[in-house]
């Protein structure tokens, strides 16, 4: 990774941000070659998927004619979007803290081994990952036991490399007998706790709790809130498209892996639109066609693959998922990462900013209540639903969402 950052930078592809003040993790400039990359990167994707989409739909065999449209939205938002959009309650990551070496760490990204030396044992951590792992918990199991380089065969291991949450779970490990991944003795990390990974921001010259806002963790949510002023004033008909390309924030704990983790990134993505009995074809549709649009760019196909989510990982809005995946060269010889993902929101979006939170209880999406039985976030009261002028239909559409980061 050292290597490929160093390349970027004496290439004029991607600078650190503030580099002169010591950088700022997580945060990323594009130079003259970078900025020049992005852009055509930008403009194929706008002509393919909005500028020029007639003629590349029909050759993809859209199951029919479709429309589609641009938005430039802002990035900061009305908070009660993201409390009805779920971010506000469910964006998070699990944190896990330190206390002898200050560092902070995601939970789900520590990994560990047991290792056994002279009757003496510890649960041995690193935040590295990929290839890098093993030497890395060697090498920290070694300097534990206060062993020479000639002597690190003597250690035992015990079982294989796993996260520490599932040897925690499993009861394999425990954080009395787990060594943080800077720490010199075990016992010093924290108990995890909830991250909410949108950065705060204030509005307004006298700013209080009440002026509290956020910057978008996406792009998506400007398009939904949008959408019955795309219908009223584009003319557009159902099934179409809403494209947008812009900023998106995310307060990662541990930026990693150059740009493919960062605090603030850039997205491309769709919102499209389309009858909920016709959503899974449109769904298969564009999984199909997303993939395609990678394999024309000239991307190596045995670098890439289609991985469809199971029941597991599906979020809870989610009727289907897949994630375009590509053989990133930080990770472990024949593991992906994901490039984009293509979901099948359902008629969760709309619904929520119409009536406020949506939960899935028994199978259907019904609006969150608190404890006195009212919503616990409530929606905007605008009816977003879509009326056909020719079947004389009135429904909420479904959507489906191929996202690039």
């Amino acid at each position: 990774m050292d290597k490929l950052v160093s390349l970027a930078k004496r290439r004029g592809f991607i600078f650190p941000s503030s580099e002169i003040y010591g950088g700022l993790n997580g945060f990323w400039d594009y130079g003259p070659l970078g900025v020049a990359l992005k852009r055509n990167l930008k403009d194929a994707w706008w002509h393919d998927m909005v500028a020029g989409h007639d003629e590349l739909a029909t050759a993809a065999g859209a199951p029919s004619p479709y429309e589609m449209a641009g938005l430039d939205c802002t990035i900061i938002m009305h908070p009660q979007v993201w409390k009805c959009s779920g971010h506000f309650d469910l964006f998070h990551d699990w944190m896990i803290d330190c206390r002898d070496s200050k560092k902070r760490y995601r939970y789900d990204h520590l990994l560990g081994r047991r290792a056994a030396h002279r009757g003496k044992q510890v649960f041995v951590t690193t935040d590295a990952s990929g290839d890098d792992a093993p030497a890395e918990l060697a090498a920290r199991a070694q300097k534990f036991f206060g062993l020479r380089a000639k002597q690190a065969n003597e250690i035992e291991w015990v079982g294989e490399i796993e996260p520490l949450a599932t040897a925690i779970t499993s009861g394999g490990a425990s954080l009395a007998d787990t060594l943080g991944p800077d720490a010199m003795a075990p016992g010093t990390l924290t108990e995890p706790r909830e991250f909410n990974l949108m950065f705060e921001t204030r509005i307004g010259a006298m700013a209080s709790d009440e002026d509290r806002a956020f910057l978008r963790p996406e792009t998506a949510q400007g398009i939904f809130v949008n959408f019955k002023n795309v219908c009223d004033t584009s003319r557009v008909r159902v099934p179409f498209g809403i494209a947008q390309i812009g900023k998106s924030f995310r307060n990662e704990i541990t930026p990693r892996n150059f740009t493919f983790r960062s605090r603030e990134f850039e997205q491309m993505e769709i919102e499209f639109f389309c009858r909920p009995a016709d959503s899974a074809e449109w769904y298969r549709y564009w999984r199909d066609r997303r993939w395609k649009w990678y394999l024309d760019l000239g991307l190596t196909a045995g670098k890439l693959q289609l991985r469809e989510h199971g029941q597991d990982e599906l979020s809870h809005y989610s009727v289907g998922t897949a994630d375009i995946e590509y053989a990133f060269p930080f990770l472990a010889e024949g593991e992906f990462g994901e490039l984009e993902g293509i979901a099948h929101r359902g008629d969760f979006d709309l619904r929520s900013h119409m009536e406020g939170k949506l939960v899935r209880r028994d199978g259907e999406l019904v609006v969150e209540t608190g404890e006195d039985g009212k919503p616990r976030h409530r929606g905007s009261g605008k009816d977003l639903s879509y009326f056909d002028d020719i079947s004389r239909e009135r429904y909420v559409p479904h959507v489906i969402e191929p996202s690039a980061g």
